[in-house]
């Protein structure tokens, strides 16, 4: 639990801030068109991401409506937005303290590529491990 928050207080101070002012400057332009609502709130979740991305996970869902919209989201730069992220994660990994900073850029890449129908939840706890007395 402390790595995680470590790892987001690190994050923040050292591009999620940054990145999570761009993506909510980027949905406001987009929600000024009735037609961008919907593209402004997937830059909002991904606002939402890239300001405390440890200790979240993205689950995938939805029909048909959403496989249109993130179809159309690749094509007006959700990919390009996505490679970005993957090439950050690369050169994340490539030093092994960059590591769990990679992770996260391979998770907003995944988000960034397809977000229409994704949800963003707090992963589960895990138990602890405990030694058992033997009987």
């Amino acid at each position: 639990m402390y790595v995680k928050i470590l790892g987001n207080v690190l994050w923040l101070l050292l591009c999620g801030l940054w990145l999570a002012l761009l993506w909510f400057v980027v949905g406001i332009i987009e929600c000024i068109t009735i037609i961008g609502i919907p593209f402004g709130l997937q830059s909002f979740k991904l606002a939402k991401l890239a300001l405390w991305p440890f200790g979240k996970t993205i689950t995938h869902g939805g029909g048909a409506g959403s496989t249109i919209m993130n179809v159309l989201w690749l094509i007006f730069g959700g990919l390009l937005l996505s490679l970005l992220y993957f090439i950050y994660g690369i050169v994340f990994h490539i030093t092994i303290i960059g590591i769990p900073f990679g992770k996260q850029c391979f998770k907003l890449g995944k988000l960034a590529l397809m977000p229409f129908g994704a949800t963003i939840q707090n992963e589960p706890k895990k138990p602890l491990n405990r030694i058992r007395p033997s009987t």
